[in-house]
């Protein structure tokens, strides 16, 4: 059995401003032909179909035309709801597009939708579970305590009926302890989103979206990635499609298919006489990337982000690194803020006031608060 293994392709999303619909639509391309060079049984997307609750017209035109493609394939592909989708508009006719053979998970009711292929070695049976927090699973399992994303994944996956000769296929859209995070990803609240790998023990293959670099935690669970590049934080990725092949129960093989896109996303760095002499970009793709550019030059340039446009059309950011801002950064308190959770800024605001950390108390009270404030409790 050889599957696709897709997931967050956030389509409708905007860069810096910049949209990225033309380099979603070509890389879809050329997901596409990867399909047909290797006759895949299935295509598996793990989450993050769009980029918003509510997505442009432009991009729900581009993903129809994608499932289109894929029923005109006659490939069986199943799809969850990740945390930036609306799990009620994704689901919106899918049982009429399971004739087509497009499998959408439906709002988490406390069940798990299941489907079943079958080849030589026997049956394999998908399981769609959606982007789910604690609080969507207390609703349908109030006697269970559930007070941890890995209680309500364990809770969750408890109540699904799977058979443990059959190889089981996992497809979920959660950040698993342990995993690599990029800039571009939503930020965990304390720590308090992760999964524990060991819930995932009944399954042969476990594929995962949310993270956008791809990685493996085990053997048997994968993040596939962003077919995309998504921040600078991921201009070292090396994006892919990831295609799993499972024989007997217990073998399983994965590898990946380089994806090339339609302009890169590369960060350069040097004074502005540098990067602007011909000698040095003439031969390269920068001019038509997607560039963040750091200038060391330690008087600012004026206009600088127009002149660097003449050269290099998709410029998306532009900063300097020089004495000046070094020393700006040393005094800053909340450098790093994008990246840090609620409760870390939290807690570096309270030892700041008050001279001393929070204590554990205090710490388990914030994350609990933070956590109920996100899950719109409070």
């Amino acid at each position: 059995m050889k599957l696709i293994h897709l997931s967050d392709l956030h389509l409708g999303k905007r860069v810096n401003e910049f949209p990225m619909l033309d380099d979603q639509k070509y890389i879809l391309k050329k997901i596409l032909n990867i399909i047909d060079d290797e006759h895949p049984d299935g295509v598996i997307i793990a989450g993050d179909v769009y980029d918003k609750s509510v997505p442009p017209a432009e991009a729900v035109e581009v993903f129809d035309e994608f499932l289109v493609s894929l029923a005109d394939r006659r490939l069986e592909t199943f799809i969850i709801s990740g945390n930036h989708d609306s799990p009620e508009r994704l689901a919106f006719g899918s049982r009429l597009m399971d004739l087509s053979g497009i499998h959408f998970s439906p709002v988490y009711d406390g069940k798990v939708e299941s489907f079943r292929l079958t080849d030589e070695f026997g049956a394999v049976d998908i399981y769609l579970l959606p982007f789910i927090k604690p609080v969507h699973v207390r609703r349908y399992y109030p006697e269970e305590t559930i007070e941890s994303y890995t209680d309500a994944l364990r809770t969750a996956i408890g109540g699904m009926d799977i058979h443990s000769d059959h190889r089981n296929i996992l497809v979920t859209h959660q950040f698993v302890t342990g995993a690599s995070r990029s800039e571009s990803e939503e930020i965990s609240v304390g720590g308090s989103d992760s999964v524990d790998a060991s819930v995932f023990d009944g399954f042969d293959y476990v594929a995962l979206g949310h993270i956008h670099g791809p990685q493996n935690i085990g053997a048997r669970i994968r993040y596939c990635g962003t077919p995309l590049k998504y921040s600078f934080s991921e201009a070292k990725h090396e994006k892919s499609v990831s295609i799993v092949a499972l024989r007997e129960k217990g073998e399983l093989d994965i590898r990946t298919v380089p994806l090339s896109p339609l302009r890169d996303m590369v960060e350069l760095k040097g004074s502005y006489d540098e990067l602007t002499a011909k000698r040095y970009y003439e031969n390269t793709s920068y001019t038509e990337d997607y560039v963040h550019i750091t200038l060391t030059d330690e008087e600012d340039i004026p206009d600088a982000v127009s002149k660097l446009r003449v050269i290099y059309r998709n410029l998306m950011k532009l900063d300097y690194d020089n004495r000046r801002t070094r020393h700006h950064a040393e005094l800053t308190a909340a450098e790093n803020i994008e990246t840090k959770s609620p409760l870390t800024l939290f807690a570096e605001f309270y030892e700041k006031q008050n001279g001393v950390p929070l204590s554990e108390e205090q710490s388990a009270f914030m994350s609990d608060m933070i956590e109920r404030v996100w899950e719109g409790e409070v």
